[in-house]
């Protein structure tokens, strides 16, 4: 028999989703530096105290927020790259992907670039990190069966995801 949540967890989970919601909202229309915990919360109909239930900071809602669209789309391009049987295949797959998951939800893209320095400051602990390093390792195993030559990884991932970002930035605004 299938599992069925009971109330208290469907409504831990709405509650969740609303702040989630709210937080993404807030961090689009005003930024990151801009907003408040306060500001997040007062987006919702919960109870002030209510955050902290689920969350000990706004940068955790952030976090979250990346995590939630990056770990499938990461997870995605990996499987593209490493099935890719020649450059073509490997760099034209994850570029339509990950352009189609913006055109999917441009909002999110907004998010992350309106957002870039807190981006860029949380990089190495967030999901932006492992991305990068999930490219860099797709690339390695890309030279090992021959699908590129040697070459420097770090400097053609960091290409391959700058080229990506501003295509992504362009893409989101129409």
């Amino acid at each position: 028999m299938p599992y069925v949540a009971g109330k208290r967890e469907r409504n831990k989970a709405a509650n969740r989703a609303a702040i989630l919601e709210a937080g993404r909202q807030c961090f689009v229309e005003y930024g990151y530096d801009a907003i408040t915990v306060r500001d997040i919360i007062r987006s919702t109909d919960l109870a002030s105290g209510t955050f902290y239930n689920y969350f000990p900071d706004k940068r955790s809602v952030f976090v979250a927020l990346m995590e939630s669209r990056m770990v499938g789309l990461t997870d995605r391009l990996t499987q593209i790259r490493r099935s890719a049987g020649n450059m073509r295949k490997f760099i034209y797959g994850a570029y339509f992907a990950a352009f189609e998951t913006i055109s999917e939800d441009p909002v999110f893209y907004q998010f992350i670039a309106r957002n870039t320095p807190v981006v860029q400051d949380i990089y190495n602990q967030s999901i932006m990190g492992i991305s990068v390093s999930a490219l860099e390792d797709d690339i390695r195993d890309a030279i090992t069966r021959g699908v590129f030559p040697e070459i420097d990884v770090e400097y053609l991932a960091a290409a391959f995801f700058g080229v990506g970002f501003e295509i992504g930035r362009s893409l989101a605004k129409r």
